[in-house]
């Protein structure tokens, strides 16, 4: 059965997912309107992969209480 750590976890990565998005989403637009082609794409490149760090550590939060320990 799953877990109240697992469920409260999964909403919050959704969330999180969610407003990084539109975060980065807005600030790129906001300070890239007159960059270059290659400055655009390192930061969308970037801000595209910074999020799976705390998504990872809000899994293993997650994945932490359903161990039992022995």
């Amino acid at each position: 059965m799953p877990s109240l750590r697992k469920f409260i976890g999964m909403v919050v990565l959704v969330v999180f997912v969610i407003v990084y998005a539109f975060c980065a989403m807005v600030i790129g637009d906001m300070t890239l309107q007159n960059a270059s082609g290659w400055a655009a794409f390192a930061y969308y490149a970037v801000a595209g992969l910074v999020w799976v760090v705390p998504a990872g550590a809000i899994i293993w939060w997650m994945e932490k209480g359903g161990k039992q320990r022995t």
